[in-house]
Formats: C-alpha cells, sequence, structure tokens
C-alpha cells in the first residue's frame, strides 16, 4: 500500500462514521494491512481498499451480489465502492470476528451452514467467475518469484500434477454455483457485533464456480493434520444437513473435494515457503505440515474425473 493511501483511508472512514461532522471517543484501528487489501476501523464502521487494479464493475457486482444476501452475507453500507488515489474502497458495519485464542468455539456448523445457503442461491446474471483458482496462481507465482528454496520442488510438482482449471489456465468444470471463493474462519463475523448471527465477509473472490472449492481449505487442513477428525465432520455434517450441493448427500465426500483441496495445500505452501524465503527463516511446524503434504500429494494422481 502507498504511504499516503492509509492515513486517507482513516479520515475516510472517520467521516463515513460521522456523516454529519463531528467525532467521538472511539479510536482508529488497522484490522488488515496486505498487498491485497487493507481495512481501517473507527467505531462501528469498516473502510476496506481493494487492491490496486480491482475492476470497478466486477467489484460492484460482487457488493451487489452480497447486499442481496443479507442472511448469509454481512452486508455493505453503501451499494459501489468509492475512489481513493485510485483505490477502490468499500464501507461495511462492524462484527465481532472469530477469537482464534477459543478454538474450541469455532463456528464450522455455522461456516458449512452459511456456504450451503451459499450454493443453492440461484446464479445471478453477470456475476464474475469465482477467483478461488486465479488466488492459488498467484500464490505459486510469487514462490517462483522468491527465489531458491528448498521447498519450493515438491511444491511445484504437485502443483504441476493438478488439472488445468484448478491452475486458473482453463475454466471451471462447474460455474453455475455462487460461490465465496476464500473460505476461511477469517471470513465470519457475528453482526450486530457479539450477539447477531454469524455472517460471511470478503467479497473480493465472491462469484460463479465450484462449490467444492469453498470446502477445499478445511479439507485440506483434515487431510493435512492440522484440523481434528472432530470438526471437519461437524464441519461436513452441517453443510450436507443444510443441503449443499458441492459433495454427495451421503457416502465419500473426497471425489469432488480431492482436487480443490489438492490445490489449496499448495497455495498454503507456496504462500508459506515465499514467506520464508523472504524471511530468510526456516519452516515453522505448520508450514512444514503443508509442503510435507505436497510431497505426498505430486506422487498420487488425482481422483478420475476431477
Amino acid at each position: 500500500m502507498t504511504v499516503d493511501v492509509l492515513p486517507a483511508l482513516t479520515a475516510t472512514v472517520r467521516c463515513a462514521a460521522h456523516p454529519r461532522g463531528g467525532g467521538c471517543g472511539h479510536p482508529d484501528s488497522v484490522l488488515a494491512e496486505r498487498e491485497d487489501g487493507t481495512v481501517v476501523r473507527h467505531g462501528g464502521t469498516v473502510a476496506k481498499a481493494h487492491a490496486p487494479g480491482t475492476d470497478l464493475g466486477e467489484l460492484s457486482l460482487r457488493l451487489g451480489a452480497a447486499a442481496d444476501l443479507p442472511e448469509v452475507f454481512l452486508a455493505p453500507l453503501r451499494p459501489t465502492p468509492a475512489d481513493l488515489h485510485g483505490r477502490l474502497v468499500s464501507f461495511w458495519p462492524y462484527g465481532t470476528p472469530v477469537d482464534p485464542d477459543i478454538p474450541d468455539a469455532a463456528p464450522w456448523e455455522a461456516a458449512a451452514t452459511l456456504l450451503a445457503q451459499l450454493h443453492r442461491v440461484p446464479a445471478p446474471t453477470g456475476l464474475p467467475a469465482m477467483r478461488g483458482p486465479a488466488k492459488a496462481a498467484r500464490a505459486v507465482q510469487r514462490l517462483r518469484a522468491a527465489g531458491p528454496h528448498p521447498a519450493a520442488a515438491s511444491v511445484l510438482r504437485a502443483w504441476a500434477g493438478l488439472p488445468a482449471w484448478a491452475r486458473a489456465e482453463a475454466p471451471m468444470p462447474s460455474a453455475r454455483f455462487l460461490c465465496h471463493g476464500d473460505l476461511h474462519l477469517g471470513q465470519l463475523v457475528r453482526h450486530p457485533g457479539g450477539t447477531g448471527p454469524w455472517l460471511l465477509i470478503d467479497v473480493d473472490d465472491l462469484g460463479l464456480g465450484e462449490p467444492a472449492w469453498d470446502l477445499a481449505r478445511p479439507a485440506a487442513w483434515y487431510a493435512c493434520g492440522l484440523l481434528p477428525p472432530d470438526e471437519w465432520g461437524r464441519f461436513l455434517d452441517a453443510y450436507r444437513r443444510a443441503g449443499g450441493p458441492a459433495v454427495p448427500s451421503t457416502g465419500e465426500p473426497w471425489p469432488a473435494l480431492d482436487v480443490p483441496a489438492r490445490a489449496l495445500t499448495v497455495q498454503t505452501a507456496a504462500r508459506a515457503v515465499a514467506k520464508s524465503a523472504a524471511a530468510d527463516r526456516a519452516l515453522d511446524e505448520v508450514e512444514q505440515a503443508v509442503v510435507d503434504a505436497c510431497a505426498r500429494i505430486a506422487s498420487i494422481p488425482p481422483k478420475l474425473g476431477q
């Protein structure tokens, strides 16, 4: 993010929180600051500066889709983004996020139910493609740009073994479902804060695509040994109870989940290795686990039909 945008974004969220002027005693807080977006809160209002180069028309469609699904998505405060020094900015009410320090309270059932509801919505006309595979491809590009690393080879071998659609090199086999595109527990908030229902946030990757992609990150964590079997079971069972179409209602889910879970494992490993190389440090235990999973993935062909 350029030096002058963060102060400007902070001023912008204050104005959005106090449209009639004046002020309050609430401090400003930076909730996220990454290359793909920066998020600032003031009181009950949140402003997000989206990634440079974000398409105005596509973001507007995604904001509209979220606004039309208030029981699934946190609704934006404004229907269209604003321009701030060449960056598109959207405005949101503040919701209470998942507490990472209380893993036993992780809302896996709520996340699965929201996904099932989202996947069952009739696809809006004109919505762009879900960007999950494109995000995975960008992670691999960053890995290649990071320079030599002893773990890179196994990650790239696993990537090369994926079908073209999972590498964003061909259309997805199913593009008729509305998908979140980047589901993890950080994408859920309670609104009203602390007491309201869980809702999805982050529309940047929202679009039409393969619904199994939205189940892929928890599936990948489970396959890597990072998500306990009971938590994975709670998530999968809740999705099935809610009528989610990504996997069969009974029986083996992995033929549908195999390729997306492999792709999310590679994406996670690629990011980890790139960060490790940039910081000139060794991989930590979790990072090593996903890299080891890539080595296993590279040795086993994907499920047929995927």
